[in-house]
């Protein structure tokens, strides 16, 4: 009697639905990073594996928190994976803590994900012309090596500004964010996906560049921000276009969604540290079947 072949012997390719690696930090309270990314990527219809880069017990938007580094432990579990034959259809990033997670980044990219995969890189880093804590210039230096392996970068004006030594500006014109997109292409990136645009001070938007040309898509400004809404962005521009929506379509339902998430938070002033995704989660279903 023939014996099966062991999981082990066997590369793992998920289909036919897409498995999808992201990897980033868990902050165990504020909705973000990870506690978006897997409830969002799962109710796309992803299989959604995750690398931590990190746990914490709040996000950083806290007075304080505990923070525990987790970049030992990656190459083991990389290691693992390959052991297994495990395969990824996409690699996702997002929050980043230091410089040797972003070498790691393109190991994974190199050793995980099967031919043709999508590698979606949100540098996570900076926001209102300024860095997060705990980084500097010589990881803004290693996180632009990442975007010659990046079918799609998700930088918001920040980001964008720090990754070509951009001057940062409140408010720019078309003209000014264009350049600054055409910048990043000229990294290597595939296609950029810059959030954050506005030319005017009650909108704000996205622009898309890359392979298929130039997209905008404006939309109403919704006071007061929150913790969160990049993760959320991404997390659902990733899942759109992995089900095949295209860049423009993915950036508009993402868009759109966040808004939605923003609406439902603006209920609750007592909400601040997050933005409250999970009661609209169900109309993000309904949102990607359209």
């Amino acid at each position: 009697m023939q014996q099966k072949k062991s999981m082990k012997q066997q590369p793992q390719k998920s289909a036919p639905t897409p498995r999808i690696l992201t990897m980033q930090d868990i902050s165990c309270v504020g909705q973000c990073s990870l506690t978006v990314a897997l409830p969002i990527l799962s109710a796309c219809g992803m299989e959604t594996c995750v690398l931590p880069s990190a746990v914490l017990s709040t996000h950083t938007g806290f007075s304080t928190f505990t923070f525990r580094d987790l970049t030992e432990d990656i190459p083991s579990i990389m290691e693992n994976w390959k052991q297994q034959g495990l395969l990824f259809d996409a690699l996702y990033t997002g929050y980043l803590g230091n410089v040797q997670q972003i070498e790691l980044v393109k190991e994974l990219a190199q050793n995980v994900l099967v031919p043709g995969a999508k590698t979606y890189i949100d540098p996570a880093m900076a926001d209102h012309g300024k860095l997060y804590v705990g980084f500097d210039s010589a990881f803004v230096d290693a996180m632009k090596t990442l975007l010659p392996i990046a079918d799609v970068l998700l930088p918001n004006i920040t980001e964008a500004c720090l990754l070509t030594d951009t001057p940062y500006r409140e408010e720019g014109d078309a003209a000014w964010m264009h350049t600054l997109a055409e910048k990043l292409l000229a990294f290597g990136t595939k296609n950029v996906v810059l959030t954050g645009v506005s030319t005017k001070p009650d909108t704000t938007g996205v622009l898309v560049m890359g392979e298929a040309g130039e997209e905008w898509y404006t939309h109403a400004l919704l006071t007061p921000g929150s913790h969160g809404t990049g993760d959320i962005f991404a997390s659902v521009f990733v899942g759109a276009h992995v089900r095949g929506k295209s860049l423009g379509e993915a950036a508009r339902l993402a868009a759109d969604f966040t808004c939605l998430a923003l609406e439902e938070t603006h209920k609750d002033p007592d909400h601040w540290y997050g933005a409250r995704f999970e009661p609209v989660l169900g109309r993000l279903v309904k949102m990607l079947e359209a």
